[in-house]
């Protein structure tokens, strides 16, 4: 089990990016959550096994259809024993 933090950077807002995550995250099983933060930046949090949260991660490298991810951040989390994923409102 591993929990990792991740920021995606570009033109990843207005495309879906938030939704598709979530439902990338889904069809693996891995909880978390993720939001938009700014303009720019979407964040979020993975939770599961370490194969199922790396693919979700090498997803977000290109994201959806009309996203442009320039960067992509990724730390190790201490895991929280989440069991869903949410959509967050930006902040």
């Amino acid at each position: 089990m591993k929990r990792v933090h991740v920021v995606a950077r570009g033109v990843v807002q207005g495309v879906g990016f938030r939704w598709s995550t979530a439902r990338q995250a889904e069809r693996r099983d891995v909880a978390g959550w993720v939001r938009n933060v700014g303009s720019d930046r979407v964040e979020a949090e993975l939770e599961g096994s370490d194969t199922a949260v790396d693919a979700v991660v090498a997803w977000m490298h290109s994201g959806p259809v009309g996203s442009r991810v320039d960067g992509l951040e990724v730390d190790d989390a201490d895991p929280q024993g989440d069991s869903t994923f949410e959509v967050r409102a930006s902040i």
